[in-house]
């Protein structure tokens, strides 16, 4: 647990940013994504969501990251989504640029539907850029300030397509307006399925408990139980009917009224405290903090300026995602569907030094 702290000191705490990133501190996803409701609710039902799609699933449980390092796993996704939306321009496109090459390895066969997948696919990474924007965005209006106004809505799923430009994703297919959104899942409906594996991930994740560092002893474990059943009831109140159905989850309208209501008041108490945030995030994520903590705290960046990815890649010398480390991904295939060997490792080690370690207990300590 750290110490409280007031906000000159937790300013004092935190070096400033090299810049503003990709958006800035007046945009709106900043203001949505710096919102309590991402660090959990946000987040899970994204990742859930995700597994119903068959390729997806197959990529995890084959990896087997989720189950066997799942703070680690949780805490590296929530760095780099932080990276993403508030973090500096140059460590951002260096990680994502190393994020190509960790998805080259996430390559396989599709027990489920018979085909291959290779997480650095488009569409996968479409459909992974989606959810994650969509339920942030849910999760804010549902159980935080409300829906935004229309201006600043069109404005999120601007900026959601600039983000893109940071993965394998042509940013022409992003989606840019509710009604465009609501089409993407719509045509993404048959291609999902709720396989036993997906069922599986689903009932290991909803509980909450991967999100904690294996370090946390059984007396706070214990006491954040209560706070973890509300969070979990919170996230299955959003699902829509077919994805409880394909979840098999069983929640009525009265347990999803009261979820909403105490979700509610969770995050309306948490946004008004800057302890509260920071307790949680570094318990969750301390890699994620000193991401984070800046962009809370409103500290000015060292060089007050933005860039979009495309040209921070120029800048910095990356080749945009899409034509990135051929050899790698080349290298990869070859070993996984020519000689039937296991994908090296390379871009999962490298990354450690950019989003952070795998070991369980070095990602859990407080930085």
């Amino acid at each position: 647990m750290v110490a409280f702290k007031t906000r000159k000191q937790w300013t004092e705490h935190f070096e400033p940013a090299e810049d503003y990133g990709f958006f800035g501190p007046d945009s709106v996803t900043w203001k949505v994504w710096t919102y309590p409701t991402s660090l959990i609710l946000g987040f899970v039902r994204s990742v859930t969501i995700e597994h119903l799609d068959p390729n997806l699933t197959a990529a995890v449980v084959q990896s087997g990251g989720v189950k066997y390092r799942p703070h680690t796993r949780y805490s590296r996704t929530i760095r780099y989504f932080a990276m993403m939306v508030v973090g500096a321009t140059e460590p951002t496109a260096r990680a994502a640029d190393v994020l190509v090459k960790v998805h080259s390895k996430a390559i396989g066969d599709d027990p489920v539907t018979g085909s291959t997948y290779d997480a650095n696919r488009p569409s996968s990474q479409l459909w992974i850029h989606m959810t994650a924007w969509h339920s942030i965005l849910y999760c804010y209006e549902k159980f935080g300030p409300g829906r935004l106004p229309a201006h600043e809505e069109e404005r999120y799923w601007a900026e959601c397509a600039r983000s893109a430009e940071l993965q394998t994703i042509d940013p022409e297919a992003v989606p840019r307006t509710r009604a465009e959104v609501a089409a993407y899942f719509a045509e993404w409906r048959p291609h999902l399925a709720a396989s036993e594996a997906c069922q599986d991930m689903v009932d290991f994740i909803l509980p909450l408990g991967v999100a904690l560092p294996p370090t946390l002893g059984r007396v706070r474990r214990t006491a954040m139980a209560p706070v973890r059943w509300v969070l979990s009831k919170g996230v299955i109140s959003t699902y829509p009917k077919y994805v409880r159905q394909m979840f098999n989850l069983r929640q009525g309208p009265v347990m999803d009224a009261v979820a909403r209501v105490l979700n509610k008041l969770f995050h309306a108490v948490t946004a008004r405290s800057l302890n509260l945030q920071f307790q949680m995030l570094y318990l969750l994520t301390p890699a994620a903090a000193p991401v984070i903590g800046p962009a809370l705290l409103g500290i000015p960046a060292k060089n007050p300026v933005t860039m979009t990815p495309r040209e921070a890649q120029a800048a910095y010398g990356f080749d945009i995602p899409a034509e990135a480390h051929h050899d790698i991904r080349a290298r990869q295939h070859a070993r996984v569907f020519e000689r039937n060997e296991k994908p090296s490792d390379e871009g999962l080690v490298e990354s450690q030094q950019h989003i952070g370690s795998m070991d369980p207990y070095e990602s859990a300590r407080v930085g």
